[in-house]
């Protein structure tokens, strides 16, 4: 798997366009919204997975403790239930490294 420092640059316009068809189904990505199917995103960067107030997360997104950064979120990205074996989310993920790049810079800006 190649990592994010070999990944394509993000554009966050391009990612905004995977958000809406692939995440606004179970996502909020603003902070402050309310939780979907899956958590509210705001303030994910930095974030320990599992730690959204409010929402009723999966033993193991809890244990897997994992810091929401660039790197993790584009590793997730790729398989979310590899990555977190026993995760709810039910997305198969995003197997094109500039679609990752792309979705992982529109969450930077909006998840402030």
């Amino acid at each position: 798997m190649a990592s994010f420092s070999e990944a394509p640059p993000g554009v966050a316009a391009a990612g905004e366009k995977i958000f809406k068809t692939k995440c606004a189904q179970c996502h909020v990505a603003e902070a402050g919204g309310g939780h979907k199917q899956g958590p509210n995103l705001g303030g994910l960067f930095g974030r320990q997975s599992g730690q959204a107030a409010g929402f009723a997360y999966s033993k193991a997104n809890k244990e897997k403790a994992v810091i929401w950064q660039e790197e993790t979120l584009y590793d997730y990205l790729l398989n979310p239930k590899k990555y977190i074996p026993g995760t709810k989310m039910v997305f198969a993920g995003l197997k094109k490294p500039e679609e990752r790049a792309n979705l992982i810079a529109y969450l930077k800006e909006a998840t402030k």
